[in-house]
């Protein structure tokens, strides 16, 4: 896709202006470091890690992924890929083999219920509030760690997290010069190539107290995927540079990545998964000769570059502080070849007796998101406070045009079909605290005001000018009974507004979670256990139907209350120096209470139903045997419960159990010369061939037209199936 990078010049003033005091604060920071304390920062983490991460003194549920434990399976994959053995985890992938288009679930609640910070920056779309993994391939190779925070989690920048909270925290500086070649390849013409550098902190050797670093990356993803032409074309980068000073780290950061997919949203039908499970239907069309035909072009394509910049302060011994700017540009459109489309849907007259036309459309998004977020943190023996706050603001515009039409009518090139414009501002103070009460009892307190303002006049929306004010309370306690063994609990609350299709959709209104955790965490020489019960009472849940709308988002609906009620437990389980078990399981209980739906023209109660796309177990399990300090092999399984696709229980809309087993297998060694150390990787997915599908839709229509006269409610459903056995095999070399 062409880059046609124009900043309005109100944002270009705004961008300028970050950029202008990243230099000032450094400028500032020489002349006054002698009058500072001499303590020395190490990472971004020490400052930023206090505003958006939690730990073990925090009553809430969470894993962290560090960069060593990914890194064996880092070859091509998305993130959500990477993430699919932690507990209540529920990964897809729209091609088949988890490059491309891919899909996370935690606690049964889909990828636009997951809040998604990058070093504390919302990156989670402002209106759809979804999570597009392909906008960023590779970007796990600018990773330092990942931290998951099941339930409502703690007080984060953007939106609600009504299942869970991810943030990730790119790489730190580091300290020497170091270089990166990583190559990789495997099933499906897959393959990845990634070059990153470092040049170590500078004027470290004249005893300076300032040094600065610059690193980078450059990724290139291609694959033709396991789903028929659903191939990837993927570019990305990573920029960083970094001043650290006596009692200052400031960080200016640009990333992004560049896609083109071809669409394999559609899935199939149940017959055709039958007899052909990499069917494709994207693109087909009939010529004029009434032969099948498939539009080369059928493609997504999408340009999102983000630009952050961080300054970390530490004043005295006691106080930290964080202040950040953003910006993320986005542009980009899909293609569709359209049959049979009649011309008022596309603002054209009838070619005399035709009133309809073949035709090829893109549909376009040109968005701009930027803001601040700030905190700062308070830290003795007893007391470890947090005040922070963020306020972002989204601009996004929509609009189609025709590129080819068989019958062009009246338009003219360059013609918008339909041109809407949409702004939301969001912005959020919170202020949390853990105190040490006694030597066995901490207390937490987390208090978040939020403000949404959603404007947007489509024809898809209609007129929409809402705001919101929401208060999320959170409280808890930690209960240290020995020194292996805590107890915890918390109560949170959490709101949240509709998105862009919940409008589309009709009138939604607001929902509203109160979540309470009880948990147990126990820790010893041979192993660490974290059992935690939850339970998650919904006030106007927003929950998915089963249904897509037309480029494959899945729609959602208000159910009034319910609930998810589960117990959690995943463990480290250390056998010997040589073997490890990390196994988890997630039991659950996902209902919606009074379900009304309508069908055969009257509104039935179903009373008590399932949750769509809610399983009842989810369990995970990593077996790992390590010979020898370089060679390690890797066995990580999963199951995953039956689930239904809708939430009427239809035998239709039921998605069938399936246990998968992956196999992961690496050897490093550390040569003499030339390189620090070389990484061969080879992972084996799906090692036992099993024939599973991950994710689906489910869907119900009147059928008028065999029973004219009444109404009579029909249902189907459509599958993403995933690839059989395959492989990606790696070498990294480090220098």
């Amino acid at each position: 896709m062409k880059n046609n990078f124009k900043l309005h010049p109100n944002r270009r003033k705004f961008l300028n202006l970050c950029f202008i005091l990243f230099f000032l604060v450094s400028i500032v920071t020489f002349s006054q470091e002698t009058k500072k304390d001499t303590t020395r920062i190490n990472q971004l983490d020490t400052v930023l890690i206090s505003a958006i991460r939690i730990d073990t003194k925090t009553p809430v549920t969470f894993t962290n992924l560090t960069k060593k434990e990914f890194k064996t399976r880092n070859l091509g994959q998305d993130i959500p890929i990477l993430m699919n053995y932690l507990p209540s985890v529920v990964t897809t992938s729209d091609a088949g083999n988890g490059i491309g288009y891919t899909g996370i679930r935690v606690r049964g609640s889909d990828a636009t219920r997951v809040n998604i910070t990058i070093n504390g920056i919302p990156y989670n779309d402002s209106e759809s509030q979804g999570t597009y993994w392909v906008n960023m391939p590779d970007f796990a190779s600018s990773l330092e760690s990942v931290q998951l925070q099941r339930g409502v989690g703690s007080s984060t920048n953007g939106s609600g997290a009504f299942g869970a909270s991810l943030n990730m925290l790119t790489d730190n500086y580091s300290k020497t010069s170091s270089g990166e070649i990583s190559n990789s390849g495997g099933s499906f013409n897959s393959r990845k190539n990634t070059v990153k550098f470092s040049t170590g902190l500078m004027n470290t050797e004249t005893g300076s107290a300032q040094s600065f670093e610059i690193a980078g990356r450059l990724s290139v993803l291609k694959s033709d995927g396991y789903i028929d032409r659903a191939s990837s074309d993927l570019k990305s980068y990573f920029l960083q540079g970094t001043f650290v000073g006596k009692t200052t780290l400031i960080k200016a950061l640009a990333f992004g990545g560049k896609e083109k997919t071809y669409q394999s949203w559609n899935g199939i039908d149940a017959t055709t998964l039958e007899s052909n499970r990499t069917f494709n239907s994207a693109g087909m069309f009939t010529d004029q000769f009434g032969n099948i035909r498939f539009y080369d072009n059928e493609t997504d394509n999408y340009q999102q570059d983000h630009y952050q910049l961080h300054w970390n302060e530490k004043i005295l011994n006691k106080w930290n502080t964080n202040l950040a700017f953003h910006y993320t540009k986005g542009k980009g459109y899909f293609e569709n070849y359209i049959e049979d489309a009649a011309f008022t849907d596309y603002g054209l007259l009838p070619v005399g007796v035709e009133v309809s036309t073949d035709l090829i459309r893109q549909k376009w998004l040109d968005n701009d998101f930027y803001g601040t977020t700030f905190s700062t943190n308070y830290k003795e023996e007893k007391l470890n406070l947090v005040i922070g706050g963020a306020y972002n603001k989204y601009e996004g515009a929509h609009f189609g045009n025709v590129i080819w039409a068989r019958f062009a009518s009246q338009s003219e090139l360059g013609d918008r079909y339909y041109d809407d414009f949409a702004t939301k501002t969001d912005g959020n103070l919170f202020v949390k605290a853990n105190f040490q009460l006694s030597e066995k009892v901490s207390l937490y307190g987390d208090l978040q005001i939020r403000n949404v303002h959603y404007k947007v006049n489509s024809l898809e929306t209609g007129v929409v000018n809402d705001n919101f004010n929401f208060f999320n309370p959170k409280a808890g306690f930690n209960y240290d009974i020995n020194s292996k063994n805590t107890i915890y609990f918390s109560f949170a609350r959490a709101n949240r507004e509709p998105n862009r299709d919940d409008y589309t959709n009709g009138n939604p209104k607001p929902e509203q979670l109160n979540d309470f955790e009880l948990g147990w965490r126990l820790t010893s020489e041979k192993a660490k256990l974290n059992v935690t019960a939850y339970y998650m009472k919904y006030k106007n849940q927003l929950v998915l139907t089963g249904a897509l709308n037309e480029v494959g988002a899945p729609l959602r609906e208000n159910v009034g209350d319910s609930y998810r009620l589960g117990l959690e437990l995943d463990a480290n389980i250390y056998l010997s120096n040589k073997w490890l078990l990390r196994p988890n399981i997630a039991l659950s209980n996902n209902k919606n209470q009074d379900f009304y739906f309508q069908k055969d023209g009257n509104l039935i109660n179903y009373g008590n139903t399932n949750i769509a796309f809610s399983p009842n177990i989810v369990v995970g399990n990593c077996v790992t045997f390590a010979p020898s300090e370089n060679l390690q092999f890797s066995v990580l399984s999963k199951f995953v419960g039956k689930q239904f696709m809708g939430n009427i229980d239809s035998a239709n809309s039921e998605l069938p159990s399936y246990f998968v087993n992956d196999l992961n297998i690496s050897y490093e060694i550390q040569p003499k010369s030339v390189f620090k150390s070389v990484l061969f990787s080879v992972l084996v997915n799906n090692l036992f061939n099993t024939k599973y599908v991950s994710n689906g839709y489910y869907y119900t229509y009147d059928d008028t037209w065999t029973n004219p006269g009444s109404t009579i409610t029909l249902d189907g459903a459509g599958y993403y199936p995933q690839a059989g056995i395959n492989f990606l095999a790696g070498i990294t070399m480090k220098f």
